[in-house]
């Protein structure tokens, strides 16, 4: 199976009222705007839209919601994965009744299965479903990496198309690029890795830093496909100080982002416990750097 999602997908945040109920009037508005500023897809309910605390009611509208608003002008692909497979299954085969273009399924985590359990997992889900999977390996928060071994035997599988790779390990990115169909996309996990990854085969990246600097993130990755590494490399200096801040040692993705963008006036509210908001000081972290960088 193979898919055109484009290389710039958005790992958007879920807004939240001043109840800290989800808004779904602004999660319209959010996803057209991010598909306005260069993004080719969003992915719903991920890591970034807190997935963790929100309902299966929640996400389900969610994902109609964004899909309605995207109008066809992007992929939009839900979040189904957790670390119980049954769950997962039942959310993916909801997701595709309502018609998004395809899931991501995050690597289980806290029960922290071995690699051959990996593949059951993943492959089970897989063929519950006729959407393309996308994988997403990001062990600082699950606590199992998905190993390269196991990406390209799950590669075989014919709607898994994809991996959003957060291992920090551009020696097991590269061999995933090396070892899968030359249609399975390699997508980085991690905005600072962007680049690493194009230069080792890698396809694009699964965006924080696209809520912001939407257009920037695109041309980085539209001037290394079309042969001006010099570009892509300046556009990546320039936005080091973005990456850097968006991952406040003292905070947590999404705080930082949801900071950055009810500074630039999108109102996506605040965060569900056992998240918070950032202080007064990492806001104004957050506002130097968006306007050092002309955002703000």
């Amino acid at each position: 199976m193979k898919v055109n999602w484009g290389p710039l997908i958005t790992a958007m945040v879920t807004p939240f009222d001043a109840d800290l109920q989800v808004d779904y009037d602004a999660a319209g508005r959010l996803a057209e705007y991010l598909l306005d500023m260069g993004s080719d897809g969003v992915v719903v309910c991920g890591t970034t839209g807190e997935s963790p605390t929100l309902t299966k009611e929640e996400k389900t509208t969610l994902f109609r919601v964004v899909k309605e608003a995207a109008q066809g002008r992007g992929a939009v692909i839900a979040g189904t994965g957790s670390y119980n497979t049954a769950e997962s299954i039942a959310l993916t085969q909801a997701a595709e009744e309502i018609g998004v273009d395809g899931v991501m399924l995050v690597c289980p985590y806290y029960n922290k299965p071995p690699q051959r359990a990996l593949i059951a997992h993943f492959r089970t889900i897989a063929e519950a479903t006729s959407l393309p999977v996308i994988l997403y390996n990001v062990p600082s928060r699950t606590g199992r990496n998905v190993e390269a071994a196991t990406t390209c035997t799950l590669a075989q599988v014919e709607n898994i198309v994809a991996i959003k790779e957060a291992s920090g390990d551009l020696a097991q990115i590269a061999h995933i690029v090396s070892a899968t169909p030359a249609d399975f996309l390699v997508y980085s996990g991690d905005d600072a890795f962007t680049l690493p990854l194009l230069a080792v085969g890698g396809y694009g990246v699964v965006s924080v830093a696209s809520h912001v600097a939407g257009r920037e993130m695109k041309e980085l990755i539209t001037a290394f496909h079309q042969g001006n590494p010099g570009r892509a490399g300046e556009l990546h200096r320039r936005l080091l100080p973005l990456f850097e801040v968006l991952f406040l040692p003292s905070s947590v993705n999404p705080a930082p982002v949801k900071a950055a963008l009810n500074l630039l006036g999108h109102s996506v509210g605040g965060l569900r416990l056992p998240l918070l908001p950032l202080n007064e000081e990492e806001t104004a972290q957050v506002r130097q750097v968006l306007e050092s960088l002309e955002l703000l």
